[in-house]
């Protein structure tokens, strides 16, 4: 593994939501890999239990990567909340402070509840789930880590948005249904970029960025690959470590960079990066 105190995140602490699979995973341990002291956090803590002791049948869990985590040699640590519940989601920051012994430098706001359904078919219960963990979560959790990065003078925050959250072009509307049905979450997705460009404006000059990340194209996640990306053009998926790059780069930017939507292999080439392995070692994973 990577040796941390070599690394260019050696004594910050990060935060990352939706981290048990995926790309929030990939961000928790791309982070670790190079110093970070991380914690981590979703619903589902261990196989078959969630925060509010549902079943989960979801493919990862917080123990598992909590296990990659620390074979980096970090501090690392899980706290299982549910984001769309605002009481819950509401103690993962002191939580985590607690547990890295010191505030968070790093806000990662990666979890997000997409329920595809068109607009006039969505339910008032789903379209609330969306507005909680896309929007309302996000900006909880900046709002609490925001006194301590304000006290020490510099903090990095990444919200991860869609491409959805652009409008359809047309008519005519060759997406059709498909389109339609990311309506609602795009929605959301249109509203964290929006607040994420309304938090840089007020931490001008604090030394805190905020700016949002977006993939080009498909991301081949776990899950991405287990559903099937056969019909997806090749040029339109990306390997999951192209975010995990783009958003350990957006975690180390300079003030001057702050406010704006990138988008992930854009933003790699904008900066001459490659794509490295999530344990740092290899350049131009494909």
């Amino acid at each position: 593994m990577t040796d941390p105190a070599a690394g260019r995140f050696a004594g910050r602490t990060a935060l990352v939501t939706g981290a048990s699979r995926g790309i929030g995973a990939a961000i928790a341990e791309r982070l670790a890999a190079e110093g970070a002291d991380v914690v981590i956090t979703a619903r589902t803590l261990d196989a078959g239990t969630r925060a509010a002791g549902t079943v989960s049948r979801s493919g990862g869990t917080l123990t598992d990567v909590l296990d990659r985590l620390l074979a980096y040699g970090g501090k690392a640590a899980a706290v299982a909340a549910d984001l769309a519940d605002p009481d819950d989601r509401l103690r993962i920051v002191p939580e985590a402070t607690s547990a890295l012994g010191r505030p968070v430098d790093i806000l990662v706001n990666n979890a997000a509840a997409n329920i595809a359904r068109p607009p006039s078919e969505i339910s008032a219960r789903h379209r609330a789930t969306m507005l909680e963990v896309n929007v309302l979560a996000p900006m909880d959790l900046t709002q609490a880590v925001i006194p301590g990065m304000r006290e020490r003078g510099a903090g990095w925050i990444v919200n991860i948005s869609s491409g959805s959250a652009r409008p359809t072009p047309g008519p005519p509307f060759a997406a059709g249904r498909l389109m339609s049905g990311m309506g609602v979450y795009g929605t959301t997705k249109a509203a964290l970029n929006r607040l994420t460009n309304a938090f840089a404006v007020e931490l001008d000059g604090a030394g805190i960025r905020v700016n949002t990340l977006e993939p080009r194209g498909a991301v081949a996640t776990e899950e991405a690959l287990a559903r099937g990306l056969d019909g997806v053009p090749k040029d339109r998926i990306e390997p999951v470590e192209a975010m995990a790059e783009a958003a350990a780069a957006l975690c180390d930017c300079g003030p001057e960079r702050s406010g704006l939507l990138h988008v992930s292999l854009d933003l790699l080439t904008e900066l001459g990066l490659g794509i490295r392995a999530l344990d740092g070692r290899n350049v131009n994973v494909t």
